[in-house]
């Protein structure tokens, strides 16, 4: 006769209450805690993934963002060493490839050229860009809020004007906005250089669709129940939300009028230059001193170095934000 041996007893516990409850038994052989650790780190992981959007990262992905940088970075890196090296040193084979000792000397040649004024070209560019920065991000900001939130009469109307004035081509009113600035007696003045360019139709268009997306209703209503005005509602509540895009924009802004060339050259006399004017110059004649092109570059790249050092996170967090919304 078999005999069965005998079931385990099965573990209770008693609460404070008294009452008395089933413990559950640990799995056997090994640890406990191990599969069930196991399974809730890899349970983390995907979450992870899911909420990233993304895959792990692996070491092809890593190489691929090292090349990326690289190429990059190699631009700027050649033009530092050809600025810190003699004209001489640029033409011969094979070329440098590492930092001479004359950047100082060539950005003191740069500046110090009456006939090229690179330290006032300096002074209008910053001027310019900056002011022409601030307005486009102001007004778009004002004009996209409006489109996107406000009801009034025509503003379907009055986007696709706007949407149509980024089709034109800026050469195409070239010719009109020089008499324009002649009649106004500011050709050849600085003002001449931002008073176009002001508000911008991209600004306003790219605002608005953020706005639209990024601001709810809710928001807006509760804010007028508060007793807030459509001016408080704006500066105290829309603003700090369209911050992202704003620094966006404002870097966009700032970079195409800091580079613009051809509108700065028609409508400004010798005495007031910009930077991209200024390099001509050292570029033009007979003989042209590369090491002396390369140091002024350098010089009209760093305020745009400086402008994405300082609002890096805020752009890379609107574009971000961008791509999410879209």
């Amino acid at each position: 006769m078999t005999q069965t041996q005998p079931h385990a007893p099965i573990p209770t516990k008693t609460t404070p209450q008294g009452v008395t409850v089933r413990v559950r038994r640990p799995p056997t052989g090994g640890d406990p805690s191990a599969p069930a650790s196991g399974r809730r780190t890899r349970s983390l992981r995907r979450a992870a993934d899911r909420s990233t959007g993304g895959t792990p990262a692996t070491p092809l992905v890593y190489l691929t963002l090292a090349v990326s940088v690289l190429l990059a970075a190699a631009p700027l890196y050649y033009m530092v060493v050809m600025a810190s090296r003699p004209n001489s040193d640029i033409t011969s084979l094979p070329p440098p490839l590492t930092p001479g000792s004359q950047l100082g000397p060539n950005l003191s040649r740069v500046l110090a050229n009456q006939d090229v004024m690179f330290g006032q070209a300096m002074v209008n560019s910053v001027l310019v860009a900056g002011a022409a920065t601030v307005s486009v991000v102001v007004l778009s900001a004002l004009a996209g809020f409006a489109f996107a939130k406000l009801r009034f009469k025509g503003r379907n109307a009055l986007l696709l004007i706007v949407i149509g004035t980024m089709m034109i081509p800026v050469q195409l009113g070239l010719v009109p906005l020089y008499m324009l600035m002649g009649k106004l007696g500011l050709a050849g003045t600085l003002p001449s250089a931002l008073l176009p360019f002001l508000v911008s139709g991209f600004g306003v268009f790219m605002m608005r669709q953020y706005a639209a997306q990024a601001i709810p209703n809710e928001l807006i209503e509760a804010a007028r129940v508060d007793g807030a005005s459509t001016t408080r509602i704006f500066f105290s509540v829309v603003f700090p939300i369209l911050r992202p895009a704003a620094a966006v924009l404002g870097l966009l802004t700032f970079m195409e009028r800091w580079n613009d060339f051809l509108w700065p050259y028609l409508t400004l006399d010798a005495d007031h230059p910009t930077v991209q004017v200024a390099l001509s110059r050292l570029s033009g004649g007979y003989y042209t001193d590369q090491a002396l092109v390369m140091a002024g570059t350098l010089l009209g790249t760093l305020p745009l170095v400086v402008v994405f050092i300082v609002f890096g996170r805020q752009i890379i967090g609107g574009i971000m934000q961008g791509g999410v919304k879209g």
